[in-house]
């Protein structure tokens, strides 16, 4: 064992020491104690930013993904060569990842349109190429080669100074496809971590007290169990004394059995929309591509959400009591496309509209209509939200989760006046529409409904 090792363990292990005094034990049941911060529960709506040398070939499909690490070496040695040239390799794409057209304060004032209530930007993915000036990750970070400049930092003051209601947040893979240590590692079965104590953990600890994210987008970790990545010590220090120990929340990816178990809300699966009520705060990290998290240059119109799909996803979402984080990939100079631009948006001038029946609320007895399909329920106080997928037929609206009483009223959100409603037998209600050429909300309807009950 090198002595550099030696003093990274000693490290590991002083640091452990020092947090067990804390409030939050690094285990499972004590850091599962915490309360979630109220800010991410309100808040919904998240932006998703997958971007880094992989978007300077800008391929993404799960294939190309799936090659870069290997699993069919041949084929993607064939496939380089064709494309670019012989003997051209991964490290070879990071000069071109230029970034040029980078206009962090045009990437905040686009989220701030969406409506989004925060970001989370890719600090480093599975390749290992840091997006800020890590001193773990020498000339492999984007300000020693490639766009030269400390493109996470870039966000951050942009977000924070321009659009101080979006809360700024960072993923950061566990591990390295091609990092020799870490290779090493899972050849020891994980029974040795220099990876871990010289690379994964000082980033990580770099990252929160350099830029102060308040979310952790952990990511890259089903190969090892938690106790080799350190997980529970790291958490119990981000909770007890870092920076943002009072706002910060994670995500569930902290090791083998730990997703969809542990931490502040749980991802489960990537896309995940379980379509029913779950008893832990949870989010759907989705993307706009339908078959990428990366920039595809060769992705056709009909491969991207339209925005009914976005904001139906949307409904399903919230309904259940998850958030949604909603992934764009920038190209690799900086920009982000117009139609990611345009779905980003128009989901903005809905929620422009309909923001109450989204942020702050809560899951209502039911989650969506047993009646009338693609309607889905959320509430507030004493508030009802009915979020219509479809125009009714006729403009007649059957609610087969609703009953009326003697204090129901129905309204449409920005519509002038109440709507009209009758009680159906056994149960449930029939709201009439107005014209729709009198409405100002598009794509997707929501009625505000007080004074109701549940069938």
């Amino acid at each position: 064992m090198s002595a550099m090792t030696r003093t990274a363990y000693l490290l590991v292990f002083l640091g452990f020491l020092a947090r067990t005094c804390g409030q939050y034990q690094p285990t499972w049941d004590s850091l599962d104690t915490r309360p979630l911060p109220a800010w991410y529960d309100g808040a919904k709506i998240g932006i998703f930013i997958h971007w880094g040398v992989f978007s300077v070939p800008s391929f993404g499909s799960e294939w190309f993904w799936q090659n870069w690490q290997g699993v069919n070496s041949s084929d993607y040695v064939k496939f380089m060569d064709k494309n670019f040239r012989p003997g051209f390799t991964y490290p070879d794409f990071a000069s071109q990842f230029t970034a040029e057209f980078y206009d962090p304060e045009a990437w905040a004032n686009i989220f701030k349109a969406s409506g989004a209530r925060y970001v989370v930007l890719t600090s480093k993915h599975h390749e290992g190429f840091t997006n800020w000036p890590s001193r773990y990750s020498w000339n492999w970070n984007s300000v020693d080669v490639g766009p030269k400049r400390d493109l996470l930092g870039d966000l951050a003051k942009a977000i924070k100074s321009t659009t101080p209601d979006i809360h700024f947040g960072l993923y950061h893979s566990l591990f390295e496809w091609f990092n020799p240590r870490y290779l090493d590692d899972k050849t020891n079965k994980f029974f040795t971590n220099d990876f871990v104590a010289t690379k994964t953990m000082p980033e990580l600890y770099e990252l929160v007290n350099k830029y102060e994210p308040e979310v952790i987008w952990s990511d890259g970790d089903w190969e090892a169990p938690d106790w080799y990545w350190n997980s529970t010590v790291f958490l119990a220090w981000l909770f007890n004394d870092s920076p943002v120990k009072d706002t910060v929340v994670t995500n569930d990816r902290w090791g083998i059995g730990v997703t969809c178990h542990h931490g502040s809300y749980y991802t489960c699966s990537d896309r995940y929309n379980p379509g029913v009520l779950q008893l832990h705060k949870w989010e759907n990290a989705m993307t706009l591509d339908k078959n990428s998290w990366g920039y595809r240059r060769n992705a056709p119109l009909a491969d991207y959400l339209s925005v009914h799909d976005l904001l139906t996803t949307m409904a399903q979402t919230i309904s259940c009591g998850g958030n949604i984080l909603i992934n764009i990939g920038p190209t690799h100079d900086g920009r982000i496309a117009p139609i990611m631009e345009e779905r980003l948006r128009e989901l903005g001038s809905w929620l422009n509209v309909n923001g109450e029946a989204v942020y702050d609320t809560t899951p209502w007895k039911h989650q969506n209509d047993t009646v009338t399909p693609g309607v889905w329920f959320t509430s507030k106080e004493d508030t009802v939200y009915a979020i219509v997928l479809s125009w009714p037929k006729n403009n007649e609206l059957v609610l087969g989760s609703v009953n009326s009483t003697p204090q129901t009223e129905v309204a449409m959100i920005r519509y002038p006046s109440s709507l009209q409603f009758q009680a159906r037998d056994p149960s449930g209600i029939t709201v009439t529409f107005p014209p729709m050429s009198e409405v100002t909300s598009q794509w997707v309807w929501v009625l505000a409904m007080s004074g109701v009950d549940s069938a």
